[in-house]
């Protein structure tokens, strides 16, 4: 158990809750049993006997019972024969509860519970058998639920006598709070969700099992941000006139009112003596790389220097390049560091400039080893970077600021890595396009302040989405082939999305989230994904014959892929067919089109992802979701939902209901295991809002924790090794 279920001590076992629990269910007459339901009857064993078979090694006992209406059968095999075998002779009443299934067209129950009755059990010892609740556990193949089930009775004693089981118990919450929400003390609560009556019981008892996950992992975070709040920083205040000024005054559009709010609450986050700890969410296409790059033009400013961590080769490239691109003649370097202006700076670069650079491992030696000297010296103000940036050989001159792009595609390591650069503690901003709920927020990323980019720049126009059942419509799959032939036509572009790149190289495509879901009850479902080399194939010879089609994806080589990005940037390529390779950072404003493969292989968060790469101009985008799951799944009903609604927090948060609990956590928490067992981050709203709420309090009136000696034990106990590596890195 201990190895398995990672159940060491009593408080462990007593800490692993039920995950449901069956009802035996109404009496039922044998008459009218139901197919595939679970029943409990009362009956008299008819006969009983035990067959063998495979030559005498297995053996099975059938049992048939009868209650006067009618009859029924019931199987026991290998080792499960020997106790029925002695209870279980003709002429003995009991109660059976099981669920009914057929084996040559009889009705029969397969190992079901039973509970023998005297002569002198009368009817409430058959109601309170029938309508008990039973805990079903989380369980493995080396642990059933009844064994888990049995040590927990173990633990627990008699029945009405668990109080003395469970009087030594840590509580974890304050008297005052628990009295004060009206909350079940910590023995009741355990009491009832193991051993309940009632249903009532087990709300109870989830109620208040939810505050504890809820406060003790908000006190931890409350205290993390304190922390936080105390370490030393340098303060960066951008120059009044300085490069920050300059590029705004270059700027060829206004900001959005978001992307105003936002940048003053980095500013003045920049602007105290403790390190920044922000997470901006911002839709596809909301303009977060535009907020990021004037926060990292602030911080050069002051003297700083700013580094931008991006999950994959393809988007630091996007990134330099369109950062560079919106820098113009600002992307070299001068006068800024006192270093004289003809000392090579770019060509026509600024006074006010600063040099961009570029860090990834496939650079050849001297591009790099110019690369890391700029950065050693100081003459680049501004490196992007993949995971390059984290090795040891990278030293800064003084790093002001830590951009992470795409925080789910990094573990806290490598954030921790980057930032241990710095001199003293730099700011540190993350960036997610993936809409996160408020509450997964305040779980996941509880040691970060939020802000929230929710508008689209001017200019951006509408994207619509249609899901294109290939199937059961084959017509509707031509019809998309001639919309992308419509759009190049019209002189715009197209991407087509595949789930795999192909060559049988066995893979899934570039690490996509979500992606290759097989399930063995839908047809379509048992074969490969569609792959970007087959179908680039099938278009050319097909239905696109005669466009320009590309292929991009992620195992090609790194100036392979860049000379296809460039080329479809430049208008060179009429239909690229990738991977999920585009799914972020790509900014191609002339496609319109985008055609998803298999769509059901990808998560609700990717397609959304994958969709805000159109419409990033002024003609409106369109998104085709072609699938042969048919009308009806859950893999339809998933693609009606993308297709219905631009609102990315509304899809994340059905993505997130479709997913388990732990698979978010688990993903954000750098694959430390999720303490969460009873709260919902998506349905829990209020109790950890208000948790979060009891916890800075407590934090702030008493750092130390001194007054709460069982909140210590208790966050000692959930704060071990691993995790309180987390919170310290995060």
């Amino acid at each position: 158990m201990a190895d398995h279920l990672d159940l060491h001590t009593v408080g462990d076992l007593l800490h692993h809750y039920p995950r449901r629990y069956a009802e035996r269910g109404e009496l039922t007459r044998l008459s009218d049993l139901p197919l595939d339901e679970h029943v409990t009857v009362v009956a008299q064993v008819a006969d009983a006997r035990v067959h063998t078979f495979n030559g005498g090694r297995g053996r099975r006992l059938e049992v048939t019972i009868t209650d006067g209406s009618g009859r029924l059968q019931l199987v026991f095999f290998g080792k499960g024969v020997h106790k029925p075998r002695t209870e279980l002779q003709p002429g003995t009443r009991a109660m059976f509860a099981g669920k009914v299934s057929v084996f040559n067209r009889k009705r029969q129950l397969a190992h079901p519970e039973y509970k023998t009755l005297g002569a002198e059990s009368g009817a409430e010892a058959v109601e309170a058998f029938a309508h008990q609740l039973l805990p079903l556990y989380p369980a493995c193949k080396q642990m059933e639920s009844w064994q888990i089930q049995q040590a927990v009775d173990t633990v627990l004693g008699p029945a009405g006598h668990e109080e003395t089981a469970l009087a030594g118990l840590v509580d974890p919450l304050p008297e005052s709070l628990r009295a004060g929400r009206g909350l079940a003390t910590l023995p009741e609560a355990l009491r009832k969700i193991h051993r309940p009556r009632t249903k009532a019981d087990i709300a109870m008892a989830r109620d208040r099992l939810k505050w504890d996950e809820a406060f003790v992992l908000q006190v931890a975070l409350a205290r993390r941000r304190r922390a936080d709040a105390q370490l030393p920083a340098v303060p960066r205040k951008p120059a009044p006139d300085g490069l920050l000024a300059a590029f705004d005054a270059r700027l060829p559009f206004t900001l959005t009112e978001g992307q105003r709010r936002v940048s003053e609450e980095i500013f003045a986050d920049l602007a105290t003596e403790h390190p920044m700890h922000r997470l901006l969410q911002g839709e596809v296409g909301s303009g977060k790389t535009m907020v990021a790059l004037r926060a990292m033009l602030g911080v050069v400013d002051a003297g700083g220097q700013a580094a931008m961590l991006a999950p994959t080769e393809v988007l630091a490239q996007q990134h330099h390049r369109s950062i560079t691109e919106m820098m113009g003649e600002l992307a070299g370097w001068g006068l800024w560091r006192d270093a004289p202006a003809q000392e090579g700076g770019l060509p026509g670069g600024a006074e006010q400039g600063t040099k961009v650079v570029l860090l990834t491992g496939s650079m050849g030696a001297a591009a790099r080893r110019q690369a890391l000297l700029d950065l050693v010296t100081g003459e680049a103000g501004i490196v992007i970077g993949t995971h390059a940036l984290i090795e040891d050989k990278v030293q800064f001159h003084d790093l002001g600021l830590v951009v992470v792009d795409e925080q789910h595609r990094f573990g806290v390591e490598q954030r921790d890595a980057l930032r241990s650069k710095g001199k003293q503690p730099p700011h540190l901003l993350v960036m997610t396009a993936t809409p996160i709920p408020r509450t997964v927020a305040m779980t996941v990323f509880g040691d970060l302040e939020t802000s929230v980019l929710d508008q689209l720049p001017s200019g951006r126009s509408p994207i619509a989405s249609h899901v294109v059942p290939a199937k059961d419509k084959p017509h509707f799959l031509a019809r998309a082939w001639e919309r992308v032939r419509e759009e190049v036509a019209a002189g715009h572009q197209a991407y087509v999305v595949c789930p795999r790149i192909g060559d049988d190289i066995g893979d899934e495509g570039d690490g996509a989230r979500g992606a290759a879901r097989p399930s063995a009850e839908d047809e379509a479902e048992k074969r490969p994904p569609l792959a970007v080399v087959d179908v680039a194939e099938q278009l050319t010879k097909g239905p696109l014959r005669d466009l320009r089609v590309e292929v991009l994806h992620g195992r090609m080589p790194p100036e392979a892929k860049d000379e296809v990005m460039r080329r479809f940037a430049a208008g060179e390529v009429d239909v690229l067919v990738a991977t999920t390779v585009i799914e972020v950072g790509v900014n191609v404003p002339n496609a319109t089109v985008m055609v998803i493969m298999d769509a059901d292989r990808f998560g609700v968060s990717q397609l959304h992802q994958l969709r805000g790469r159109v419409g990033r101009g002024s003609a409106p985008g369109l998104c085709l979701l072609v699938t042969e799951m048919p009308e009806g799944s859950p893999a339809r009903a998933r693609l009606g939902a993308v297709a219905a609604t631009l609102d990315g927090f509304e899809l994340s948060r059905i993505d997130l209901e479709q997913r388990r609990e732990g698979d978010v956590l688990g993903q954000a928490q750098s694959g430390v295991r999720s303490s969460l067992r009873v709260l919902a981050v998506i349905d829990d709203e209020e109790v950890i809002a208000a948790a979060r709420e009891e916890a800075t309090a407590v934090v702030a009136a008493d750092p130390e924790l001194a007054g709460y000696p069982e909140l210590r034990t208790a966050l000692d106990a959930l704060l071990d090794k691993e995790r309180a590596e987390f919170l310290d890195k995060g």
